[in-house]
């Protein structure tokens, strides 16, 4: 399987997946190498899906580096911690994905497994993978980040208010990316709709990422209980799973 996936930059990505970011500018250099790993794989005859959603992570994850230079976080060394973690789990799905194992989540195998697939649309493949990344990333990255950090997830808090200020990352991000995924026509009737997308889109990612930070309070919880952890991480992967089937599917192309 990995062979086909990754074709010509196979041994190249292997490579990339061996070594660990342990900051966030050293975050912003795995993603960016491994953009250039994707589109060199890529071809106008084969757009790779999974090279959408990079781009759009590493757009993201830029901006949060240029808010912890800039201090527009409070709790630099939380928001630091979560960054690494976050994009810990996306690359142990990658590198899952490449062994072929079978532990590798359902919510991200769902979009590798469209690597080869015909008429794989821009902005259902960003949209299933930040729902893969947001939806069951998120709070157990979160809750590795509380717990490394002998903190909790407490509503209110400063880290829950550093943790709010992305949704104003992702709101000033979502408009020139949004656009950048859709064809001449859709374009006219995006420039119809005034900002009404890009309000919904924004609404849509404060709501998803409020659902992640209570499901991480939930995972919280339950932390030290085994079968209860594995419950709840069934529970996430299964509902990612099937929302990203869904914006894969005919139906997600009305995304665009």
């Amino acid at each position: 399987m990995s062979d086909v996936v990754w074709g010509c930059v196979h041994r190249d990505v292997v490579d990339l997946l061996a070594d660990r970011p342990v900051d966030v500018p050293a975050v912003v250099d795995h993603l960016t190498k491994l953009q250039d790993l994707l589109d060199r794989r890529s071809s106008s005859e084969d757009t790779c899906p999974l090279a959408v959603f990079n781009r759009l992570y590493l757009t993201i994850t830029e901006r949060v580096l240029e808010g912890l230079y800039e201090g527009f976080f409070s709790d630099v060394v939380f928001l630091s911690r979560l960054d690494v973690e976050f994009a810990a789990r996306y690359f142990d799905a990658l590198r899952l994905w490449t062994d072929s194992s079978s532990r590798c989540p359902k919510a991200w195998s769902c979009l590798f497994q469209r690597m080869q697939g015909p008429d794989v649309r821009p902005l259902p493949s960003a949209a299933a993978g930040i729902n893969a990344h947001i939806n069951y990333d998120l709070p157990f990255a979160l809750v590795s980040t509380f717990d490394s950090l002998e903190s909790e997830p407490v509503d209110g808090s400063e880290q829950h208010n550093d943790y709010l200020k992305i949704n104003d990352i992702f709101a000033a991000a979502i408009p020139s990316l949004r656009r950048g995924y859709l064809d001449h026509w859709q374009l006219v009737i995006d420039v119809l709709n005034g900002d009404v997308d890009d309000w919904y889109q924004g609404e849509l990612v404060e709501y998803v990422r409020d659902v992640a930070w209570r499901n991480a309070k939930k995972i919280w919880r339950c932390r030290n209980d085994r079968a209860a952890h594995e419950q709840e991480r069934l529970r996430l992967d299964n509902h990612a799973e099937l929302l990203g089937r869904l914006l894969l599917s005919p139906l997600g192309a009305y995304l665009q």
